[in-house]
């Protein structure tokens, strides 16, 4: 039988540029990119990352990891698509253990260590972790299997966020 992990220690992410949005708020925001297609934002990226931009204009969709910095931390949430309690692992909800989001985003243009994209569901100020570029062929999975979302799924073009995560 193995041994039990050890407590993991922390773990030190900076962040490597934020997020300009039009959202200054998580009242009335959208809650996936697909629901804000048209939204526009930008990503300044720090000066010191900005070397690793290089041909990042050959892709259309990235995949930003965010820190979600006004998130709380919860195990147990009920989503904005369902009334239901579900674990925090089941969902896509911001109230995580590590308040980690994913977004992605379509890339519009690229200019002087800013990342124009649509496809904004980030608030203002919003911490970007890391960048991606978004590769179907690497990136795409078919599943039927999804869960509770296979009810919720309808809900999403109309739903946005509220304060049940707070």
């Amino acid at each position: 039988m193995n041994k039990p992990a050890a407590p993991a220690a922390p773990i030190a992410m900076q962040a490597l540029g934020y997020v300009r949005s039009p959202f200054h708020s998580v009242q009335g925001m959208p809650i996936q990119t697909v629901a804000a297609a048209e939204v526009e934002g930008q990503l300044q990226v720090l000066p010191q990352f900005q070397p690793g931009l290089r041909d990042i204009e050959g892709f259309e969709y990235l995949i930003f990891i965010t820190h979600l910095h006004q998130a709380v931390e919860k195990l147990e949430v009920v989503p904005f698509m369902d009334n239901s309690s579900h674990g925090v692992f089941a969902t896509r909800a911001p109230a995580r253990p590590n308040r980690i989001g994913l977004s992605i985003v379509q890339l519009t243009k690229v200019e002087s260590g800013c990342l124009y994209f649509k496809g904004n569901d980030m608030l203002d100020g919003t911490p970007v972790l890391d960048i991606k570029p978004y590769v179907p062929a690497l990136d795409q999975r078919h599943t039927e299997r999804i869960g509770w979302f296979q009810q919720g799924l309808q809900k999403l073009p109309s739903t946005q966020s509220d304060d049940r995560m707070r």
